[in-house]
């Protein structure tokens, strides 16, 4: 069975794309990229790297020529995603792929605040009115994704957020990239979605506090309102575009449209979830610890 990953030479992809050379024979394996010269190391293990854009229909059909499960992870390309998956999902059927797993986002309702949210929940019609088979891999807040910021608080001593006491189930990418090969290396999965969390759920104050034990030293949580935080962000230079979606994700947590938790990584690989705490313990470093 032939399994293609799209943006395999993303933080995601790349990491399921390793792992799945774990599972399968190489030659069992397709890795789309637009920089196919960055898996040079994953074609020497005898995957195939074939060049592919969102952007290009025709191109992109013939790299998922053969297959017959893709990883379509989402693109980077925020206020183009729809338009590019909308390819992807075409290029998929035409190519005969007949089941594509698709790493969407927690929460994916009208009512969710969090700017992107209208790309996921799109993405999932799009592929619920393709034909194909599809699963939805609704992935939680990425754990990686709070080191820089718990970097700053760290420093400062606070925590800074717009979250009020919302909570989230942070979810490490190793997680979810092992959730995504589990699902694409088996069978039962057709049309299922799989909310894809962290072991706990976890409030900004939780988050300080873990903060303060990791660096000996207090770090405390102060929350403000969605205005203020923007004006922080701005102050900060920020570009106008990840100052709204900060901002929306944080009113999303704090109005409840994040507080996913499930058993998903345990049930799908058989092995517990990492915990924010094993994130922040293995990015130190980057902590200033």
């Amino acid at each position: 069975m032939s399994i293609v990953i799209s943006g395999a030479s993303g933080q995601l992809g790349r990491r399921a794309a390793e792992r799945l050379l774990e599972r399968v024979p190489p030659r069992d394996v397709v890795l789309v990229t637009r920089r196919p010269e960055e898996l040079a190391y994953l074609a020497d293990r005898g995957a195939e790297v074939r060049r592919g854009d969102f952007d290009g229909a025709e191109m992109l059909r013939q790299a998922f020529a053969g297959g017959e499960r893709l990883l379509l992870v989402s693109t980077s390309a925020v206020g183009r995603r729809v338009p590019q998956h909308r390819v992807a999902v075409d290029a998929a059927a035409a190519a005969g792929i007949g089941h594509v797993v698709y790493t969407s986002l927690s929460g994916p309702t009208a009512d969710n605040p969090a700017e992107v949210t209208w790309e996921h929940k799109t993405t999932e019609e799009i592929l619920r009115d393709s034909g194909l088979t599809w699963t939805f891999l609704r992935n939680a807040i990425y754990a990686e994704h709070q080191v820089p910021g718990a970097a700053e608080a760290i420093a400062a001593g606070k925590l800074v957020d717009n979250r009020g006491d919302g909570r989230v189930a942070f979810v490490s990418r190793a997680d979810c990239a092992a959730a995504a090969v589990a699902v694409l290396t088996s069978d039962g999965h057709e049309n299922v979605v799989y909310d894809v969390t962290g072991p706990e759920l976890l409030s900004s104050a939780d988050a300080a506090a873990l903060l303060g034990e990791l660096a000996g030293r207090p770090v405390e949580h102060h929350s403000v309102s969605d205005i203020e935080l923007m004006e922080r962000l701005r102050a900060a230079s920020l570009p106008e575009e990840r100052v709204r979606i900060a901002t929306s994700l944080g009113t999303a947590v704090r109005t409840g449209h994040m507080d996913q938790l499930s058993s998903a990584v345990q049930d799908l690989t058989g092995r517990r979830p990492q915990s924010l705490r094993e994130v922040f313990e293995e990015h130190r470093g980057q902590l200033g610890l």
